[in-house]
């Protein structure tokens, strides 16, 4: 539970930084100050080809974080013990009392697992929240009349979510992360 509690207080953190953006100048003009030279320069220099760089970037960063500050051992083993769990529960399908008893126990990794996986999200959370709201604002005022499309049809948003996909599949093998 404690990985639950964790997650809801980052969160809760994180939406609040998040909407005091516009409210609490010293978020945003800080946050412009550091990123304006950097990535948006990185932006200004090819909308696309610096975007893959930016998600690849901070995906590694990422992906960094969660090889470094999880118990990647214990969760080898937790998935190992849940493969098990779920080979057994497909010999059991017909006989609805032992699934149960499977069920549950396969419902006691959920806890352990999340203790686990959460602990990467108080490092990331906020400046994730942050880099989120400066890429809104840094493509609400690049865009103009028309919005920039990356690759030619991409918003901000789906480039980022897609490359962050591909890039987080491909690192998480290279760096072996669970």
């Amino acid at each position: 539970m404690k990985g639950m509690w964790v997650f809801f207080v980052v969160m809760l953190a994180g939406i609040f930084v998040g909407t005091l953006w516009n409210s609490v100048p010293a978020i945003k003009d800080n946050a412009h100050a550091i990123l304006d030279p950097s990535v948006g320069a990185l932006l200004n220099w090819n909308v696309s080809w610096g975007m893959v760089i930016i998600t690849a970037v901070l995906t590694i960063i990422i992906t960094l974080l969660q090889k470094y500050t999880t118990d990647q051992e214990t969760l080898r083993q937790l998935k190992k013990e849940q493969k098990l769990l779920n080979e057994e529960m497909k010999k059991f399908k017909d006989h609805p009392e032992k699934m149960m008893e499977l069920q549950k126990k396969s419902l006691e990794f959920i806890p352990k697992t999340m203790d686990i996986t959460m602990r990467p999200l108080m490092y990331t959370a906020i400046p994730i929240i942050l880099f989120f709201r400066w890429f809104s604002d840094f493509f609400f005022v690049a865009a103009g009349a028309s919005p920039i499309k990356i690759f030619g049809f991409f918003s901000w948003f789906w480039a980022y979510l897609l490359l962050s996909i591909i890039f987080s599949m491909i690192f998480r093998k290279v760096f072996k992360v669970v």
